[in-house]
């Protein structure tokens, strides 16, 4: 049996997935839609991998998990390694692009910024809580000017006078909009303008104060939107890459990372029978108050977490 490795990013929108072998190449991937249930999710995402991999020929020996819910995933699947979204993005991103300086990415919900120097993560930032600038702002825009959101990137593309668009604000974007719309600015011309808008305010924003050099890699779903990707070459003056695989850069980077660990188990793929439940409680330990998480199965706690302190720790039960 030859071993491979199991990584899986799970974000508030979409939870992608790969599975390498030991030379990190992907032998199977999936990305889905997150829908609110982290759980289901990843049942969903492991079945669909499972069908894509030779168990007669492979044998998944590690895992790791990163993104917004990375302890809760990784406690439910026994990962190997539990790792945060910088991390994670900067090692994908640079077994692919070992020269790569400054990576964009762009998600669902949130976006960072990651500056390397020879290969090591020397700065970064993540943008506030506003989700301006990212995958569910241009969905929404999307739905308003009654297009698929797929359509986006080349509609941009045939515009020859982009509208200007505010977008440091969702409000005030969908007003603007709204206003170019009715004195009769081109619908192609306004989505050039959003795509324009969103790659502004990302530079002004998540990447205020970076010296943004190349090769620069453009990453997360909203690098799929060759409007986007246009305004980024025309702001910063340079070319932007976007793998195949942008998508999947931070699954493919814990999945490295689960490699490199040493710590090995055979993973079980039939999962998805097993009942997992989320229980939120507050510990009354202290005046911090801390809400405590707690995954159960069979009616057993697996794992705990939100305690600031030992004494709180020892106060989780049932």
């Amino acid at each position: 049996m030859e071993k491979c490795y199991l990584g899986i990013d799970i974000g508030s929108i979409s939870t992608k997935g790969v599975i390498i072998d030991s030379n990190n190449d992907i032998i199977a991937s999936d990305y889905l839609y997150t829908e609110g249930n982290p759980i289901d999710a990843v049942k969903r995402l492991v079945s669909s991998l499972k069908k894509q991999v030779n168990l007669d020929k492979y044998e998944v020996v590690s895992v790791g998990t990163t993104g917004s819910a990375r302890k809760l995933i990784g406690t439910i699947l026994g990962a190997s390694v539990i790792k945060n979204e910088i991390t994670a993005h900067a090692i994908g991103t640079t077994s692919i692009y070992p020269d790569v300086r400054t990576i964009l990415e762009i998600g669902g919900q949130d976006s960072k910024i990651i500056i390397l120097n020879d290969g090591i993560v020397t700065d970064y930032a993540m943008n506030t809580l506003c989700a301006a600038g990212t995958g569910s702002f241009l969905s929404s825009q999307a739905g308003r000017l009654g297009i698929k959101v797929e359509d986006f990137g080349k509609i941009a593309l045939t515009s020859k006078n982009p509208t200007s668009i505010a977008a440091r604000c969702t409000v005030f974007a969908e007003s603007d909009l709204v206003h170019k719309a009715q004195v009769g600015h081109k619908k192609e011309d306004i989505i050039a303008g959003l795509c324009r808008a969103v790659a502004s305010n990302y530079l002004n924003n998540v990447g205020k104060g970076k010296k943004i050099l190349g090769p620069i890699v453009f990453q997360g779903g909203v690098s799929k939107n060759i409007g986007v990707v246009k305004a980024f070459e025309d702001l910063t003056g340079q070319d932007i890459i976007v793998d195949k695989n942008s998508h999947l850069m931070g699954a493919l980077g814990v999945a490295i990372l689960a490699r490199k660990s040493g710590r090995e188990e055979v993973f079980d793929f039939d999962i998805e029978d097993i009942v997992f439940e989320t229980r939120g409680s507050y510990c009354k330990g202290c005046a911090n108050n801390c809400e405590i998480i707690k995954v159960i199965r069979n009616d057993k706690i697996i794992d705990a977490w939100g305690n600031r302190c030992e004494r709180g720790e020892v106060r989780i039960s049932n």
